[in-house]
């Protein structure tokens, strides 16, 4: 599929992602309910790792779309309606750099956060010396998760809808 989905002249996956975005905050929020307040530390464990396995999986279809067949971001962007002046197209490039930035380092940091809880909780999982580290990990890992869908959709919006 060449089109995006949501109205706008982008592509499948950026759609996708975009999505991605957007479910992956509430679904992490839930996550952290349930173990904080419900003590429901299996299930939150599994959220974790699905939601951890179906953001690599989209995010890598995402990649090899955007740089395999879609040529870059800018191929994109260039079937704009309405093409990007020069000050706007730097502008986007910007937002783009800055999402970049979570977007690197979350699935490092994340990726740490979840091989340490992997291996330094039991299983089934429950509260442990690891926890206060852990507890530390997860908040950044949050907030990372949630700078880059909120970055994201930004550069999304400023380089495909306005």
């Amino acid at each position: 599929m060449a089109d995006g989905f949501l109205g706008y002249k982008t592509s499948f996956m950026l759609d996708l992602v975009v999505c991605a975005l957007v479910a992956v905050v509430p679904v992490l929020l839930y996550s952290i309910y349930i173990v904080k307040y419900k003590h429901r530390f299996a299930l939150h464990k599994t959220l974790q790792l699905v939601l951890a396995a179906a953001l690599v999986l989209t995010v890598l279809a995402f990649e090899v779309d955007l740089h395999l067949i879609q040529g870059g971001w800018e191929n994109i962007v260039a079937k704009r309606d309405v093409p990007l002046t020069k000050e706007a197209f730097s502008f986007v490039r910007t937002l783009l750099t800055i999402h970049l930035i979570f977007a690197g380092s979350t699935p490092v940091l994340w990726g740490i956060t979840i091989a340490y809880a992997l291996k330094r909780f039991p299983s089934p999982p429950a509260p442990g010396d690891h926890s206060p580290l852990h507890k530390k990990l997860a908040w950044a890992s949050t907030i990372d998760l949630t700078l880059t869908s909120v970055t994201g959709l930004i550069f999304y919006y400023f380089a495909f809808v306005a």
